[in-house]
């Protein structure tokens, strides 16, 4: 008897801890992020710690989202080693933003012009005129949310551009400050040496 109790205690405790799993798993979500990156940093010279302030475009001046996004490229940048110190900068940093949303089809991508609520509709020519209708669609169609931003580094004794990097993604979540914030976390990623061209950056976030 007693092996027997032994038995399922142990078997309600793994089971128990599967389900702690799988409840911890579920809710995060992972924000997968299209990221390039590129340094031209000069010989001699170092970003690992750099001293920098922000600049902004005469379009931001007035924006109040433009501080937020400042906020949270700071938060980011001090993440990697940055420091901001606006008095004996050595880098002028300029981040931008940008969103925009779109009806998605079941793996995401815009809907095309021929969409309608039962379908797509196409039609073509070839061996005899045809139209096709692909069903399966929901309806309301789900709306997905593509947000990018960009960092880009001045060296202010020069004028010349050392670091340069941007990072996309595009997903059902409509939360935008965290989603932007993630971004930046993403853009700065590998600071300050890059591996070269696109590549894909995944961090969890809580949903």
């Amino acid at each position: 008897m007693n092996t027997i109790v032994r038995r399922f205690t142990l078997a309600l405790a793994l089971a128990t801890a599967a389900l702690g799993l799988l409840s911890a798993c579920a809710s995060m979500r992972l924000i997968d992020s299209d990221v390039v990156s590129v340094p031209a940093v000069p010989a001699g010279m170092s970003l690992q710690g750099a001293k920098y302030r922000f600049e902004r475009l005469p379009s931001q001046i007035h924006n109040p989202e433009a501080g937020l996004a400042e906020q949270q490229a700071q938060a980011a940048m001090t993440a990697v080693g940055l420091v901001r110190d606006d008095a004996a900068a050595q880098l002028s940093v300029m981040v931008g933003f940008s969103g925009d949303h779109y009806l998605a089809d079941p793996w995401g991508r815009p809907l095309g012009p021929g969409w309608t609520p039962y379908g797509s509709i196409t039609i073509g020519s070839g061996f005899g005129s045809h139209i096709g209708l692909g069903l399966g669609m929901r309806f309301p169609p789900p709306t997905h949310y593509r947000r990018e931003v960009s960092v880009v580094m001045r060296d202010l004794t020069s004028g010349q551009v050392v670091y340069e990097t941007r990072a996309s993604h595009a997903g059902p979540w409509s939360d935008s400050v965290p989603i932007f914030a993630t971004l930046f976390q993403a853009a700065l990623a590998n600071f300050p040496n890059p591996p070269p061209g696109l590549r894909r950056v995944n961090i969890e976030l809580p949903r």
